[in-house]
C-alpha cells in the first residue's frame, strides 16, 4: 500500500516483527529513564535496519562505498536534465532521455528549474485544448508562456510529477542516493506545497552536518533519507532544501561559445572552489557545457576535455580534490576516445 505525502505517494517501510526485550535489556531501559542518560548530542539518526530488502540495500552500499562519506564520493549530474526528448516536445535540448532514463542509466544528479505557471485561459482557447493546465510549478526554461518548445514545453512537466519520478526510482532502487539542483524562481511555500518527500529528504541539520560531517553512504541507505535538494534561493532551508552557496563550491558553469574555456574558477567571488571550514567539508559541484547543448558540442566536449579539465582544472583548483558531481549535457555522448562522463566519474570513485 502506499501513503501519500503531500501529492507524492512513498510506501512506508515494513517493520519488523517486535521481540519480548529480555531481562538486561528491562534494566538498561530503567536506568535511562529514572537518571536519564542523554541522547549523544547531533548524533545521526539510527539507521532502520528493519527488513531483508534494507539490509540488502545496506549490504549493496557498503560493498560499492565501503565507509566513504557522501564527500567522498563523486556521482555523474545532468545539466537541464528535464529539457529532453522523450519527457515533452521541446525543441532544444540538454539531454536525449528522459528524466527516469537518465536515472536508469546511473545519472545521480539532476538540474532542474522551477517556474511558476499561472493557469492561462487565452493559451487554452488558442491551443484548442491542448495547454489547458492548472496553475502550478513546473519545470520551465524562462517565462512558462513565452516559446513553446523553448522556454516551455507540452505537455507542460510540473515539478511535482517530476519529483515523484525520482521517488518512484528510489523505491525501485533502495541502495541509491539521488541528489537535485534546483534553479529556483518560485517562493518557498510554493516550492513546499509540491515537495512534500519529508520520509526521504535528507535534512543535513537534523545530522548535524557542520559539526560531524557528511554521513556515510550506508547511513543514507540505511536510514532511507536518500534525497538531497539543493537549492540557488537561500530561504527554504527550512523545508530540508540546502541553499547551495551555504553548502557546496562550484565552478562556474560554461565553457564559453567555442568550449574553449576549461579554466575551472568559482561560480561565487567570495566562496573559492579550495575554501576551509573547520570541521566540514562543501560538496564540490562541477559543470562542464556550452553556452548553447549540442549533441556535435557535447562528443566534442565529454570525453578527453572532461577528464582533463577534471584532473588539470579542477582538482587543483579545488585544492587537490575531486568534484562530488559532474554536470554535462548529453551524458551518453562522447568524443570516441574511451573517455566517457559515466567512466570518468567511475574513474574518481576508483581513486578513494
Amino acid at each position: 500500500m502506499s501513503m501519500p505525502i503531500g501529492d507524492i505517494r512513498v510506501r512506508p517501510p515494513r517493520t519488523a516483527p517486535a521481540r519480548r526485550a529480555g531481562p538486561l535489556a528491562v534494566v538498561l531501559l530503567l536506568l535511562v529513564t529514572l537518571v536519564g542518560i542523554p541522547a549523544a548530542a547531533g548524533a545521526a539518526p539510527a539507521p532502520p535496519v528493519t527488513t531483508e530488502a534494507n539490509r540488502a540495500a545496506v549490504a549493496q552500499a557498503r560493498e560499492r562505498w565501503g565507509d566513504r562519506r557522501l564527500d567522498e564520493v563523486s556521482f555523474l549530474g545532468t545539466h537541464n536534465a528535464f529539457t529532453n526528448y522523450e519527457d515533452s516536445r521541446w525543441s532544444s535540448v540538454s539531454q536525449s532521455e528522459s528524466l527516469r532514463h537518465q536515472l536508469d542509466n546511473g545519472v545521480r544528479g539532476l538540474s532542474l528549474d522551477t517556474h511558476w505557471y499561472e493557469r492561462s485561459t487565452w493559451l487554452c482557447v488558442i491551443s484548442f485544448g491542448s495547454d489547458c493546465y492548472p496553475s502550478d510549478v513546473y519545470l520551465c526554461h524562462g517565462d512558462c508562456k513565452t516559446f513553446a518548445g523553448v522556454t516551455y514545453a507540452l505537455p507542460r512537466q510540473s515539478f511535482r510529477s517530476a519529483m515523484q519520478t525520482v521517488v518512484d526510482f528510489l523505491e525501485a532502487n533502495p541502495q541509491e542516493v539521488v541528489t537535485v539542483f534546483l534553479e529556483d524562481y518560485v517562493s518557498a511555500q510554493r516550492l513546499g506545497d509540491s515537495l512534500g518527500l519529508d520520509q526521504l529528504l535528507f535534512r543535513p541539520d537534523a545530522w548535524n552536518v557542520r559539526g560531524q560531517g557528511w554521513p556515510r553512504m550506508t547511513d543514507l541507505v540505511g536510514a532511507g533519507k536518500r534525497l538531497l535538494i539543493f537549492s540557488d534561493a537561500s530561504d527554504r532551508e527550512h523545508l530540508g532544501v540546502m541553499y547551495d552557496k551555504a553548502w557546496t563550491v562550484s565552478n562556474f558553469w560554461s565553457l564559453g561559445d567555442l568550449g574553449d574555456d576549461v579554466s575551472c574558477v568559482s561560480r561565487w567571488a567570495d566562496v573559492p572552489l579550495d575554501r576551509q571550514e573547520p570541521g566540514f567539508r562543501r560538496l564540490f559541484a562541477m559543470s562542464h557545457h556550452r553556452n548553447v547543448p549540442t549533441v556535435i558540442n557535447a562528443a566534442l566536449d565529454n570525453g578527453t576535455k572532461l577528464r582533463d579539465r577534471v584532473t588539470q582544472r579542477c582538482r587543483v583548483a579545488a585544492g587537490g580534490r575531486d568534484p562530488n558531481f559532474v554536470s554535462v549535457d548529453f551524458h551518453r555522448v562522447s568524443d570516441g576516445s574511451g573517455h566517457t562522463p559515466a567512466s570518468i566519474v567511475a574513474e574518481l570513485n576508483a581513486r578513494n
